[in-house]
C-alpha cells in the first residue's frame, strides 16, 4: 500500500495498527555513526590509469593485479560477481523519542534549550492551525487552492530550527513552517494565498508558492525537483565566496524520480558544495505510492552511489530531525561536502485540496498515522515530561493562534489587488514590445467584457 517500512525495530507503534506497521532500528550514536562515516568514494583525481602488480610471486594468490582509476584503486579478481540490488538488511533510521515522548534507551542527541524546544512546540502548533483555518477558507472558495503540512510538522519546525537565516533555503512547496520559524508572520502568509497587494509576488502565484528574500528563503516553485539543482548551484557560490553557510533543499520522494535530482548529487558530490538534500519520504506523491516509485532501500542509499554521506531519520521525531540537521549543516559547511537526508513520514493530509486521497488509500491507514505517530503529540508529551509546558500553555497557545489566524484571514481578504500591470513586471527592464501589445490587448478585453473579470482588481 506505499506504506513507509523498514526492517529494524524502533519505528514500531506501542499500539496495533490495522495494517503492517513500518519499522526501524535505533541508532544509537547519531555523532559516530553519521558524522565519522566515511566515503565510499574518495575525490582524488588521477594523473593516469595504469595497471600495477602486488608482489612478484606468481603463486601468490592474494596479490591481485589492482587498476589505479580515477576515484580510487581497483583490485582484480578472477570470479564474475554481480552486486546485488538489494541489501541484506535496509538501512536504519535514526530516531531520539519513541511514540510515547520518551527518549530511547541509549540516545545521544543535540541538547535543546528550554526556549528553543517551546519556540519548537508553538511553531508547530501554530503551523498546525494555519493549515486548518487556510483548508477552510479555500473549502468557502475564499481561496482557490491549499495544500497542508499534517504529518509533517516535526520536519518543517525541526529542521529549520537547526539551521541559521544565512543558510538559504530551496523548498518544495510543503515546507512553510521553515519560513514560518524565520519570522514570516500569519499576516504575510494570508496576503500570499490571497494575493493581494502585500502579496511579495503581488498576485502572479498561485496560493502557497511563498518566497521571502528578507528569510532567504527561495520562491517555491511547482515544477517537481526543479529546486534541487538551483540549490546545488547555490552552494558552489557559497563555496567560492568562501561563506561559513549552507544550503538546504527540500523535496519528496517523487522529486527522486526526475532527473533533476540525479544531475544535483552528482553535481553536488563532484564539485564538493556545502548542500544538505532534505527528502521528506511520505509515502505518497499524490497517488503514487513508494512501491511504484524506486526498488532500492528507499533514498538514503542514492547519496552513496553518488558518493555523498547520507542518513535516514525518524521524519516524526523533532529531537531526532534537529540533532541530524544540525550534524549535517556542520559537516556540510567545515568539510564543504553535500549530505543526503532522507525523513520517514506520512502525508497524513489529502495532496492538496484538489485530491481526495481516501480513492488510492486506506482510511485506516491514514488514521493510525495520524494518531499514533502524530509528531505534534509526541513533542508535547517531551516537553512536559521536562516541566517546561502544561495543559493551562496549550490550551492558551491554541486559543490565541486560531485568532490571529482568523485576524489576518479578514484583513488580507479586505486588501486590494495589485494593478494589472503588475502582471507584465520585475521579468525586463525595458519591456519588449510584444509584451506591451499583450498588456494593451488585456486591458481593451477587459473593458468589452467587465463581467468576466473581478471587479476589485485595479485596471
Amino acid at each position: 500500500m506505499g506504506l513507509l517500512s523498514s526492517s529494524s525495530r524502533s519505528l514500531t507503534s506501542h499500539q496495533n495498527p490495522p495494517f503492517t506497521a513500518p519499522n526501524a532500528q535505533n541508532l544509537r550514536d547519531p555523532f559516530t555513526n553519521f558524522c565519522n562515516t566515511s566515503n565510499l568514494l574518495s575525490t582524488r583525481r588521477f594523473q593516469s590509469v595504469r595497471v600495477e602488480k602486488q608482489g612478484d610471486s606468481l603463486n601468490d594468490a592474494h596479490h591481485n593485479q589492482v587498476l589505479d582509476f580515477p576515484g580510487g584503486k581497483v583490485a582484480f579478481t578472477p570470479e564474475m560477481r554481480f552486486i546485488s540490488g538489494s541489501p541484506v538488511e535496509r538501512a536504519h533510521c535514526y530516531r531520539v523519542l519513541d511514540e510515547n515522548g520518551q527518549l530511547t534507551m541509549s540516545s545521544k542527541f543535540k541538547q535543546v534549550s528550554e526556549e528553543i524546544a517551546v519556540k519548537m512546540y508553538s511553531d508547530m502548533v501554530t503551523l498546525q492551525t494555519m493549515d486548518a483555518v487556510f483548508y477552510e477558507a479555500q473549502r468557502q472558495g475564499r481561496i482557490s487552492f491549499y495544500a497542508t503540512t499534517v504529518g509533517e510538522e516535526a520536519i518543517n519546525i525541526a529542521s529549520a530550527a537547526a539551521l541559521t537565516i544565512d543558510d538559504p533555503v530551496f523548498p518544495q512547496y510543503r515546507e512553510p513552517g521553515v519560513l514560518l520559524w524565520r519570522g514570516f508572520t500569519l499576516q504575510e502568509f494570508a496576503s500570499q494565498c490571497f494575493g493581494n497587494k502585500d502579496d511579495y509576488g503581488k498576485g502572479r502565484q498561485m496560493p502557497i508558492h511563498y518566497g521571502s528574500n528578507k528569510h532567504n528563503y527561495f520562491t517555491v516553485a511547482a515544477t517537481i525537483a526543479t529546486q534541487i539543482p538551483h540549490a546545488v548551484g547555490a552552494a558552489y557560490s557559497l563555496k567560492m565566496d568562501g561563506k561559513k553557510a549552507c544550503v538546504i533543499t527540500y523535496f519528496g520522494d517523487g522529486g527522486t524520480s526526475e532527473g533533476d535530482f540525479h544531475a544535483a548529487l552528482n553535481f553536488a558530490a563532484v564539485m564538493e558544495v556545502p548542500v544538505i538534500f532534505f527528502c521528506r519520504n511520505n509515502g505518497w506523491a499524490i497517488s503514487t505510492p513508494t512501491s511504484d516509485q524506486f526498488r532500492s532501500d528507499g533514498v538514503v542509499v542514492r547519496g552513496s552511489a553518488y558518493g555523498i554521506r547520507s542518513i535516514r531519520v525518524d521524519g516524526n521525531d523533532a529531537l531526532a530531525i534537529y540533532t541530524a540537521v544540525n550534524a549535517a549543516r556542520e559537516m556540510a559547511i567545515s568539510e564543504q561536502r553535500p549530505i543526503l537526508i532522507e525523513a520517514l513520514t506520512y502525508r497524513v493530509g489529502h495532496h492538496s485540496t484538489s485530491d481526495d486521497s481516501t480513492k488510492y488509500r486506506p482510511v485506516d491507514e491514514i488514521e493510525w498515522w495520524s494518531s499514533a505517530r502524530d509528531p505534534v503529540a509526541r513533542f508535547r508529551k517531551w516537553i512536559e515530561s521536562n516541566g517546561w509546558w502544561c495543559s493551562e500553555d496549550e490550551s492558551e497557545l491554541r486559543k490565541s493562534a486560531r485568532k490571529q489566524m482568523l485576524h489576518a484571514i479578514q484583513v488580507a481578504e479586505k486588501a486590494e489587488k495589485p494593478q494589472v500591470a503588475e502582471l507584465f513586471t520585475d521579468v525586463y527592464n525595458v519591456p519588449p514590445s510584444n509584451l506591451c501589445e499583450q498588456e494593451k490587448l488585456l486591458r481593451e478585453t477587459m473593458r468589452r467584457h467587465p463581467q468576466d473579470y473581478p471587479p476589485d482588481v485595479p485596471v
